[in-house]
């Protein structure tokens, strides 16, 4: 009898332990869970430190409730006691996290039921926690490579408006008290910036109008969507960076799900769920439909016309010796370093387009403001 109160004692706990937290039926009404999105590196850094915590053999509620006191308040807080919670009642952690999805997407949570159904959920984790670190620091290199010719483009933008709205006027109004026929590339000038000082509106409403159409086409039609992601694969030094991109990140994705032993066709939809491009998205639905048919994967990738000739060859090599998953990676691996190489190609070739554009501007507007004053100097000069 004794035993059977010493088993009964951590389920015991786990009770009380809900109903403090006011979600037991003795603790009142459930308090609200937190439906929002947390940063993606918080989830990172939590999934190696579950990671951690799990492959030293601490079990799965004591790890979420170690983790928990550890975070400060706040949404994520929040989440981790929402997990307590569920994994103490019995709920798989899987589920728990599925409640979640804005946070935990479907990839990490499918990750996480293969790892549990295997039993190794701790050396599940330790591959997601890779595969977003992985995956966060192309993001990061991408995004860094971007900087300096976005922040080029503003200063250019701001550089140019203020000439046009503030000096080139003032120019105006010597033009007229000097008198004469003005060139043609000034009166163009001129006549751009009365347009921009008159219909300001039009100058700041349409390109925002422009915009929010844009991203409202972007997100609610499809066929626009996929013109869109054709039309940037095919921009010249763009188009081959993004392809590399996704192709990595599919191979990523796709062999990270493989190698927990998710099911193709169950890795294959949680791909197409998880790319942001129509072209590739429609890729993956070819090769799905062909794989559900029986056949392998490499023929379908090759006809879809997204993947190069090398990432087939390699899928082809994968399935026959068994070892997709591993041949995924090292795709993924290969095609990180091209992205990082052609990136860094594109910006030795746009950080010196952007800097003559920026001076071809500047100097029309210089050459269309100091003709018409050499002529007045020179006329003064005679006089």
């Amino acid at each position: 009898m004794a035993k059977k109160i010493q088993r009964s004692a951590p389920v015991a706990a786990a009770k009380t332990e809900i109903r403090e937290r006011g979600a037991g039926p003795s603790g009142g009404e459930p308090r609200k869970r937190y439906r929002g999105r947390v940063a993606s590196q918080t989830i990172t850094d939590f999934t190696t430190q579950l990671a951690t915590l799990t492959d030293a053999g601490i079990p799965i509620v004591k790890a979420l409730t170690i983790l928990e006191g550890q975070t400060r308040p706040g949404p994520f807080k929040t989440i981790l006691g929402d997990l307590v919670e569920d994994v103490s009642a019995g709920t798989p952690l899987s589920e728990s996290l599925a409640k979640h999805e804005r946070s935990f997407d479907r990839l990490y949570t499918s990750m996480v039921r293969a790892g549990e159904a295997g039993g190794v959920l701790g050396r599940i984790l330790t591959r997601l926690a890779a595969f977003r670190e992985k995956a966060a620091g192309v993001r990061a290199k991408i995004t860094q490579a971007l900087i300096y010719p976005i922040v080029v483009s503003l200063v250019a933008i701001a550089v140019v408006t203020t000439m046009i709205i503030v000096v080139v006027p003032k120019f105006e109004e010597i033009f007229k008290q000097s008198g004469g026929e003005l060139p043609r590339i000034t009166r163009i000038l001129l006549d751009t910036s009365r347009f921009a000082a008159d219909r300001w509106y039009l100058v700041i409403g349409v390109p925002i109008l422009a915009v929010f159409g844009h991203l409202t086409l972007m997100r609610r039609n499809r066929g626009y969507r996929y013109q869109v992601h054709k039309l940037l694969l095919r921009i010249p030094l763009v188009g081959t960076v993004l392809s590399k991109s996704l192709i990595s990140a599919f191979a990523r994705t796709f062999g990270t799900l493989i190698e927990a032993g998710v099911p193709h066709l169950d890795a294959l939809a949680i791909v197409r769920d998880s790319t942001a491009n129509e072209v590739l998205a429609e890729g993956v639905d070819q090769i799905r439909t062909t794989v559900r048919e029986g056949e392998g994967i490499a023929r379908p990738m090759g006809e879809s016309g997204v993947f190069d000739d090398l990432v087939v060859n390699m899928v082809d090599v994968g399935e026959a010796t068994g070892e997709l998953d591993k041949m995924l990676i090292k795709v993924a691996d290969a095609y990180d370093v091209q992205v990082d190489r052609r990136t860094q190609a594109m910006l030795t070739v746009l950080e010196p387009m952007l800097i003559l554009i920026m001076a071809g501007i500047v100097g029309f507007i210089v050459v269309a403001l100091f003709m018409p004053l050499l002529e007045i100097m020179s006329t003064l000069g005679e006089a």
